[in-house]
């Protein structure tokens, strides 16, 4: 185990994740983090150099469409359920001073 993690690591940790954990919890979490960051560096150790780097394991295209507008200009219809309008908006009785 070659990544070793201090208790105050894991006291700051624990902070910052809001936990309060036992002496037990501590040693287990101490454990737990340097086996992932002994997984890390074994990753580390592949040979990547033939792979495209890529931001998702699958394929991703934009699957958005065009923003296309279907309704039309509705101003007046909207308007029509409006307490108030002036100057083709909304007008609402004051709610503070």
């Amino acid at each position: 185990m070659a990544n070793i993690i201090s208790d105050e690591t894991i006291e700051y940790v624990g902070i910052l994740a809001k936990l309060e954990l036992s002496g037990e919890e501590k040693e287990q979490a101490k454990k737990d983090m340097g086996n992932m960051l002994d997984y890390i560096d074994k990753l580390g150790e592949l040979d990547t150099s033939g792979v495209e780097p890529m931001s998702h394991v699958f394929p991703v295209k934009n699957v958005f469409r065009e923003d296309i507008v279907t309704n039309g200009d509705m101003r007046e219809a909207v308007l029509k359920n409006a307490p108030g309008e002036k100057n083709g908006m909304f007008t609402v009785p004051r709610t503070f001073e």
